[in-house]
């Protein structure tokens, strides 16, 4: 008779404990390079840790503002030529990046909407890092809460005006069981294995109605525990209106660095629209948030 599943699963990961995994590609979207905005410094500073390659893509403030996956610049932005990339940018980024000790650089200028872009880039890259203030707060769900649910990239969405050095000692896990869920702690492990601290906050509250919302059985403490990931776990209290908050709330408590959940949205005829724990998170975070739909 064969070991239960559980079991399994940590002895197939046992002989892979020892090979450390990282990001192999990493977009930052940049808002400004004089000085370089919080997203290229996160974005560069991830990479070194695992000797990833860097694409750092600026989206200019007449693109920022434009919603929908195929949403063309308006005219104003026409007008106003839209910056490209030229050599000097990639020199003065690659400079940037070898300083910080990442040598694998690319340079790109968006020229579409961020939900495009993130679309598009997120397609060959593991991680994308972006600002939360890459928008405006009135278009915070409109514009990055779409490009968040459809661009099928993990995203590390840092709070506004971020200005600290990043840090991933303690990560905490939001978790219900759904497939975005597991999606985000799929995306999270590069991050997790260099935690010291890793806590699953457990709440059956966070799930939202989505038609495609149950992942296949799960277990996250020994998925994680058979990637060498050292993790405790949490019973969160919250009613479904209340859980952005308890997550937050119970995050600061235990002193996260980060936050990891999945992205979960509301499907609707023509458009999907931001869940309400995601929609609170999105709004209200004041450490970093790694999210996946």
């Amino acid at each position: 008779m064969s070991m239960p599943f559980a079991r399994d699963v940590a002895r197939a990961a046992a002989s892979t404990l020892a090979i450390r995994k990282g990001y192999s590609d990493i977009l930052a979207l940049i808002t400004s390079s004089g000085p370089w905005s919080p997203a290229a410094f996160a974005a560069i500073d991830v990479a070194a840790s695992s000797d990833a390659h860097v694409t750092g893509c600026y989206v200019d403030a007449e693109v920022r503002s434009l919603r929908g996956r195929d949403a063309e610049p308006t005219v104003m932005a026409l007008l106003t030529e839209i910056p490209r990339a030229s050599r000097d940018d990639y020199d003065a980024f690659s400079a940037f990046a070898h300083a910080r000790g990442v040598h694998h650089v690319s340079w790109m200028c968006a020229q579409r909407a961020p939900a495009w872009t993130m679309r598009s880039m997120g397609a060959w890259h593991d991680l994308i890092v972006l600002e939360r203030d890459l928008v405006e707060p009135s278009l915070l769900v409109d514009v990055l809460g779409e490009a968040l649910l459809t661009c099928r990239t993990p995203c590390l969405v840092l709070p506004p005006r971020w200005d600290k050095p990043l840090s991933f000692k303690r990560i905490v896990i939001g978790w219900n069981g759904g497939i975005e869920a597991a999606r985000a702690i799929h995306a999270s492990l590069p991050l997790a294995q260099m935690a010291e601290q890793v806590t699953i906050l457990r709440d059956s509250a966070l799930t939202e109605a989505n038609e495609d919302q149950q992942a296949p059985p799960l277990d996250p403490v020994t998925y994680l525990r058979g990637h060498g990931v050292e993790v405790s776990e949490k019973a969160l209290d919250a009613s479904p209106l209340t859980a952005g908050k308890a997550m937050l709330a119970e995050s600061a408590r235990l002193c996260a660095d980060c936050l990891v959940m999945g992205a979960y949205g509301h499907a609707r005829t023509r458009e999907r629209v931001l869940g309400g724990a995601t929609r609170h998170i999105l709004q209200h975070a004041e450490i970093p948030v790694l999210m996946q739909h």
